[in-house]
Protein backbone atom coordinates (compact mmCIF):
# COMPACT_ATOMS: atom_id res chain seq x y z
CA UNK A 1 0.00 0.00 0.00
CA UNK A 2 1.81 3.36 -1.42
CA UNK A 3 1.45 6.61 0.91
CA UNK A 4 -0.88 8.92 0.42
CA UNK A 5 0.47 12.50 -1.34
CA UNK A 6 -0.44 14.80 1.08
CA UNK A 7 -0.74 17.47 -1.58
CA UNK A 8 -2.89 15.41 -3.88
CA UNK A 9 -5.78 17.56 -2.62
CA UNK A 10 -4.48 21.02 -4.15
CA UNK A 11 -6.98 22.63 -6.20
CA UNK A 12 -5.01 22.80 -9.58
CA UNK A 13 -4.18 26.61 -9.81
CA UNK A 14 -3.46 28.04 -13.38
CA UNK A 15 -1.03 30.73 -13.06
CA UNK A 16 -0.42 34.13 -15.26
CA UNK A 17 2.47 32.71 -18.20
CA UNK A 18 4.98 36.05 -17.51
CA UNK A 19 7.82 37.07 -19.66
CA UNK A 20 11.75 36.51 -18.85
CA UNK A 21 12.73 38.36 -15.70
CA UNK A 22 15.67 40.62 -16.73
CA UNK A 23 17.36 40.19 -13.16
CA UNK A 24 20.03 37.81 -13.10
CA UNK A 25 21.12 35.47 -10.41
CA UNK A 26 24.76 37.74 -8.37
CA UNK A 27 27.02 35.56 -7.04
CA UNK A 28 26.42 34.65 -3.44
CA UNK A 29 22.86 34.26 -3.48
CA UNK A 30 20.83 31.35 -2.00
CA UNK A 31 18.52 31.47 -4.70
CA UNK A 32 18.01 33.53 -7.85
CA UNK A 33 15.30 36.00 -9.27
CA UNK A 34 11.54 35.09 -8.60
CA UNK A 35 8.82 35.44 -11.31
CA UNK A 36 8.56 39.21 -11.08
CA UNK A 37 11.75 41.61 -10.95
CA UNK A 38 12.75 43.49 -7.36
CA UNK A 39 10.95 46.50 -8.76
CA UNK A 40 7.83 44.91 -9.12
CA UNK A 41 7.75 44.07 -5.14
CA UNK A 42 6.51 45.91 -2.79
CA UNK A 43 6.06 46.07 1.02
CA UNK A 44 2.47 46.03 2.83
CA UNK A 45 1.13 49.61 3.75
CA UNK A 46 0.40 49.55 7.75
CA UNK A 47 -1.85 51.64 9.87
CA UNK A 48 -5.84 51.79 10.14
CA UNK A 49 -6.12 54.35 7.65
CA UNK A 50 -6.75 51.42 4.54
CA UNK A 51 -9.90 50.24 6.69
CA UNK A 52 -10.95 53.84 7.43
CA UNK A 53 -10.88 54.56 3.38
CA UNK A 54 -12.58 51.06 2.43
CA UNK A 55 -15.15 52.06 4.85
CA UNK A 56 -16.11 55.33 3.86
CA UNK A 57 -16.43 53.81 0.00
CA UNK A 58 -18.51 50.83 1.09
CA UNK A 59 -20.87 53.19 3.27
CA UNK A 60 -21.52 55.57 0.25
CA UNK A 61 -22.08 52.43 -2.36
CA UNK A 62 -18.91 53.96 -4.25
CA UNK A 63 -17.06 52.24 -6.65
CA UNK A 64 -13.26 52.44 -7.32
CA UNK A 65 -11.34 51.92 -10.28
CA UNK A 66 -8.72 51.08 -7.78
CA UNK A 67 -11.22 47.78 -6.87
CA UNK A 68 -12.97 47.01 -10.04
CA UNK A 69 -9.75 47.48 -12.40
CA UNK A 70 -7.65 45.14 -9.68
CA UNK A 71 -4.97 48.54 -9.67
CA UNK A 72 -1.60 47.08 -7.83
CA UNK A 73 -1.22 50.52 -5.86
CA UNK A 74 -4.94 50.32 -3.91
CA UNK A 75 -3.30 49.15 -0.79
CA UNK A 76 -1.11 52.33 -0.55
CA UNK A 77 -3.68 54.62 -1.94
CA UNK A 78 -6.28 53.19 0.81
CA UNK A 79 -3.80 53.80 3.29
CA UNK A 80 -3.51 57.36 2.28
CA UNK A 81 -6.95 57.56 2.70
CA UNK A 82 -7.13 58.54 -1.04
CA UNK A 83 -8.74 56.47 -3.72
CA UNK A 84 -10.13 57.48 -7.92
CA UNK A 85 -14.29 56.95 -7.86
CA UNK A 86 -15.47 55.28 -10.84
CA UNK A 87 -18.66 56.06 -11.77
CA UNK A 88 -21.73 55.52 -13.61
CA UNK A 89 -21.35 52.18 -12.32
CA UNK A 90 -19.76 48.89 -12.17
CA UNK A 91 -20.18 47.38 -15.73
CA UNK A 92 -18.19 49.51 -18.58
CA UNK A 93 -20.30 48.92 -22.36
CA UNK A 94 -16.39 48.01 -24.10
CA UNK A 95 -14.17 45.35 -23.29
CA UNK A 96 -11.09 45.99 -23.35
CA UNK A 97 -7.74 43.58 -23.55
CA UNK A 98 -6.52 45.14 -20.83
CA UNK A 99 -9.06 46.16 -18.32
CA UNK A 100 -10.24 44.06 -15.30
CA UNK A 101 -14.10 46.19 -15.35
CA UNK A 102 -16.97 43.80 -16.03
CA UNK A 103 -18.34 44.28 -19.55
CA UNK A 104 -22.52 44.53 -20.44
CA UNK A 105 -24.06 45.88 -23.39
CA UNK A 106 -26.93 47.39 -21.27
CA UNK A 107 -25.88 48.31 -17.34
CA UNK A 108 -28.26 49.64 -14.90
CA UNK A 109 -29.44 53.30 -15.39
CA UNK A 110 -27.12 56.32 -13.60
CA UNK A 111 -27.34 56.67 -10.06
CA UNK A 112 -28.66 60.49 -9.23
CA UNK A 113 -27.90 60.68 -5.89
CA UNK A 114 -24.32 59.66 -7.15
CA UNK A 115 -22.35 63.21 -7.46
CA UNK A 116 -23.30 64.03 -4.25
CA UNK A 117 -21.97 60.69 -2.97
CA UNK A 118 -19.05 61.50 -4.77
CA UNK A 119 -18.55 64.84 -3.17
CA UNK A 120 -19.32 63.66 0.17
CA UNK A 121 -16.76 60.84 0.16
CA UNK A 122 -14.41 63.28 -0.89
CA UNK A 123 -15.41 65.84 2.11
CA UNK A 124 -15.12 62.89 4.03
CA UNK A 125 -11.24 61.59 3.12
CA UNK A 126 -10.46 65.27 3.35
CA UNK A 127 -9.23 65.40 -0.60
CA UNK A 128 -7.53 68.53 -1.81
CA UNK A 129 -7.46 66.62 -5.45
CA UNK A 130 -10.15 64.54 -6.48
CA UNK A 131 -10.07 61.78 -9.31
CA UNK A 132 -13.13 60.80 -10.83
CA UNK A 133 -13.02 58.29 -13.83
CA UNK A 134 -15.02 56.33 -15.65
CA UNK A 135 -17.01 53.30 -16.98
CA UNK A 136 -17.67 53.66 -20.76
CA UNK A 137 -21.25 54.44 -21.42
CA UNK A 138 -22.11 54.10 -24.87
CA UNK A 139 -25.29 52.70 -24.68
CA UNK A 140 -26.42 56.81 -23.30
CA UNK A 141 -26.74 59.46 -25.96
CA UNK A 142 -24.85 61.94 -24.30
CA UNK A 143 -21.81 58.70 -23.39
CA UNK A 144 -22.79 59.40 -19.73
CA UNK A 145 -21.30 63.60 -19.86
CA UNK A 146 -23.91 65.57 -18.24
CA UNK A 147 -23.95 63.07 -15.44
CA UNK A 148 -20.15 63.36 -15.10
CA UNK A 149 -20.50 67.17 -15.57
CA UNK A 150 -22.90 67.18 -12.44
CA UNK A 151 -20.49 65.03 -10.32
CA UNK A 152 -17.75 67.88 -11.14
CA UNK A 153 -19.84 70.35 -10.07
CA UNK A 154 -21.22 68.80 -6.96
CA UNK A 155 -17.50 68.50 -5.82
CA UNK A 156 -16.55 71.84 -6.45
CA UNK A 157 -19.90 73.12 -4.60
CA UNK A 158 -18.91 70.94 -1.37
CA UNK A 159 -15.22 71.49 -1.59
CA UNK A 160 -14.64 75.01 -3.01
CA UNK A 161 -10.44 74.75 -2.47
CA UNK A 162 -9.90 71.56 -4.41
CA UNK A 163 -9.09 70.78 -7.57
CA UNK A 164 -10.94 68.19 -9.78
CA UNK A 165 -9.39 65.69 -12.33
CA UNK A 166 -11.27 63.42 -14.53
CA UNK A 167 -10.57 61.05 -16.79
CA UNK A 168 -12.51 60.06 -19.02
CA UNK A 169 -13.92 58.21 -22.32
CA UNK A 170 -13.86 59.08 -25.97
CA UNK A 171 -17.38 59.80 -26.22
CA UNK A 172 -17.21 58.52 -29.48
CA UNK A 173 -15.43 61.41 -30.47
CA UNK A 174 -19.06 63.55 -29.60
CA UNK A 175 -17.84 67.20 -29.13
CA UNK A 176 -21.21 68.38 -27.69
CA UNK A 177 -20.31 65.80 -24.73
CA UNK A 178 -16.86 67.04 -24.33
CA UNK A 179 -18.02 70.27 -24.32
CA UNK A 180 -20.31 69.32 -21.47
CA UNK A 181 -17.37 68.14 -19.42
CA UNK A 182 -15.56 71.56 -20.37
CA UNK A 183 -17.90 73.39 -18.90
CA UNK A 184 -18.04 71.54 -15.82
CA UNK A 185 -14.17 73.33 -15.46
CA UNK A 186 -11.95 70.39 -14.23
CA UNK A 187 -8.52 70.96 -13.53
CA UNK A 188 -7.46 67.99 -15.31
CA UNK A 189 -8.96 66.82 -18.37
CA UNK A 190 -7.09 63.14 -18.47
CA UNK A 191 -8.01 60.82 -21.43
CA UNK A 192 -5.77 57.94 -21.95
CA UNK A 193 -4.52 56.65 -25.19
CA UNK A 194 -3.13 53.70 -23.28
CA UNK A 195 -0.73 52.37 -26.09
CA UNK A 196 1.36 52.66 -29.02
CA UNK A 197 -0.76 52.86 -32.84
CA UNK A 198 0.41 49.46 -33.93
CA UNK A 199 -0.90 48.20 -31.06
CA UNK A 200 -4.59 49.56 -30.32
CA UNK A 201 -6.62 47.50 -32.33
CA UNK A 202 -5.75 44.55 -29.84
CA UNK A 203 -5.77 46.68 -26.80
CA UNK A 204 -8.86 48.58 -27.07
CA UNK A 205 -12.24 48.15 -28.07
CA UNK A 206 -14.18 50.61 -30.08
CA UNK A 207 -11.62 53.47 -29.32
CA UNK A 208 -9.23 54.66 -31.66
CA UNK A 209 -5.29 55.95 -31.89
CA UNK A 210 -6.37 58.68 -33.62
CA UNK A 211 -9.61 59.71 -32.33
CA UNK A 212 -7.70 59.85 -28.49
CA UNK A 213 -5.56 62.53 -30.17
CA UNK A 214 -8.57 64.47 -31.21
CA UNK A 215 -10.04 64.38 -28.06
CA UNK A 216 -7.30 65.83 -26.38
CA UNK A 217 -6.49 68.73 -29.60
CA UNK A 218 -10.12 69.71 -29.07
CA UNK A 219 -9.91 69.41 -25.16
CA UNK A 220 -6.22 72.06 -25.93
CA UNK A 221 -8.15 73.82 -28.45
CA UNK A 222 -11.51 74.95 -26.60
CA UNK A 223 -9.72 75.06 -22.89
CA UNK A 224 -6.29 76.34 -23.67
CA UNK A 225 -5.65 76.97 -19.47
CA UNK A 226 -7.03 73.36 -18.47
CA UNK A 227 -4.60 71.21 -18.38
CA UNK A 228 -4.97 67.78 -20.53
CA UNK A 229 -3.21 64.34 -19.54
CA UNK A 230 -2.56 61.07 -21.14
CA UNK A 231 -1.22 57.83 -20.27
CA UNK A 232 0.19 55.20 -21.82
CA UNK A 233 0.91 51.32 -20.61
CA UNK A 234 3.77 49.47 -22.03
CA UNK A 235 5.33 46.00 -21.69
CA UNK A 236 2.40 44.37 -24.11
CA UNK A 237 5.13 44.36 -26.97
CA UNK A 238 5.77 47.69 -28.32
CA UNK A 239 9.18 48.82 -29.76
CA UNK A 240 11.14 52.24 -27.92
CA UNK A 241 10.48 53.75 -31.11
CA UNK A 242 6.89 53.63 -31.24
CA UNK A 243 6.67 55.02 -27.41
CA UNK A 244 8.82 57.79 -28.68
CA UNK A 245 6.57 58.54 -31.36
CA UNK A 246 3.74 58.32 -29.55
CA UNK A 247 4.96 60.36 -26.93
CA UNK A 248 5.48 63.02 -29.96
CA UNK A 249 1.71 62.81 -30.98
CA UNK A 250 0.49 63.71 -27.19
CA UNK A 251 2.66 66.64 -27.56
CA UNK A 252 1.46 68.01 -30.74
CA UNK A 253 -2.11 67.09 -29.04
CA UNK A 254 -1.21 69.51 -26.56
CA UNK A 255 -0.90 67.15 -23.76
CA UNK A 256 1.10 68.93 -20.21
CA UNK A 257 1.33 65.64 -18.62
CA UNK A 258 1.75 62.23 -19.59
CA UNK A 259 2.36 59.12 -17.69
CA UNK A 260 3.70 56.13 -18.30
CA UNK A 261 3.36 52.10 -16.54
CA UNK A 262 4.34 48.71 -16.84
CA UNK A 263 1.01 46.84 -18.27
CA UNK A 264 0.19 43.90 -15.86
CA UNK A 265 -2.35 41.13 -16.63
CA UNK A 266 -5.33 41.31 -14.44
CA UNK A 267 -6.44 37.94 -14.95
CA UNK A 268 -6.01 35.07 -17.29
CA UNK A 269 -8.13 35.64 -19.97
CA UNK A 270 -6.56 39.21 -20.78
CA UNK A 271 -3.45 40.33 -22.59
CA UNK A 272 -0.21 38.34 -21.76
CA UNK A 273 2.85 40.69 -20.27
CA UNK A 274 5.32 40.51 -22.90
CA UNK A 275 8.23 42.73 -21.49
CA UNK A 276 9.43 44.16 -18.17
CA UNK A 277 10.07 46.95 -18.69
CA UNK A 278 13.34 48.51 -16.32
CA UNK A 279 13.37 51.31 -14.30
CA UNK A 280 16.37 52.76 -16.80
CA UNK A 281 14.05 52.45 -19.59
CA UNK A 282 11.52 54.05 -17.34
CA UNK A 283 13.72 56.84 -16.86
CA UNK A 284 15.06 57.24 -20.60
CA UNK A 285 10.83 57.70 -21.56
CA UNK A 286 10.83 60.41 -18.91
CA UNK A 287 13.91 62.43 -20.35
CA UNK A 288 12.67 61.72 -23.83
CA UNK A 289 9.63 63.35 -23.11
CA UNK A 290 10.58 66.48 -21.87
CA UNK A 291 13.13 66.66 -24.97
CA UNK A 292 9.95 67.02 -27.27
CA UNK A 293 8.36 69.40 -25.02
CA UNK A 294 5.88 67.35 -22.85
CA UNK A 295 5.96 70.00 -19.36
CA UNK A 296 5.75 66.87 -16.92
CA UNK A 297 6.59 63.37 -17.51
CA UNK A 298 5.54 60.48 -14.38
CA UNK A 299 6.71 57.06 -15.83
CA UNK A 300 7.62 54.13 -13.70
CA UNK A 301 6.77 50.82 -12.57
CA UNK A 302 3.71 50.96 -10.61
CA UNK A 303 2.70 54.49 -12.08
CA UNK A 304 -1.30 54.59 -13.31
CA UNK A 305 -2.85 57.38 -14.82
CA UNK A 306 -4.15 58.12 -11.31
CA UNK A 307 -1.37 57.23 -9.34
CA UNK A 308 -0.34 59.68 -7.29
CA UNK A 309 -2.52 62.44 -9.18
CA UNK A 310 -2.23 65.29 -6.68
CA UNK A 311 1.36 65.49 -6.49
CA UNK A 312 1.99 65.36 -10.16
CA UNK A 313 -0.55 68.03 -10.06
CA UNK A 314 1.62 70.14 -7.35
CA UNK A 315 4.68 69.39 -9.16
CA UNK A 316 3.18 70.80 -11.81
CA UNK A 317 2.34 73.69 -10.91
CA UNK A 318 5.91 74.48 -9.66
CA UNK A 319 7.33 74.02 -12.77
CA UNK A 320 4.97 76.98 -14.02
Amino acid sequence: MTAKDPFSARPKVKINILPPNPESKSPGDAVGPGRFPSWLHRKLPQGNLLANTHKILKNGQLPTVCEEAKCPNLLECFSKKTATFLAMGKDCTRNCGFCDIDHLKNPPPLDPKEPEKIAEASDQLGLKHIVVTMVARDDLEDGGAHHLAQIIRAIKKRLPEATVEVLTSDFQGRKESIDLILEAKPKIFNHNIETVRAYTHRVRHKATYDRTLEVLSYVKSKAPTMLVKSGIMVGLGETDKQVEETLVDLKKAGCDIVTIGQYLQANRKKLRVKKFITPKQFDHYTEYGQSVGILSMYCGPFVRSSYNADLVQRKFEEKK
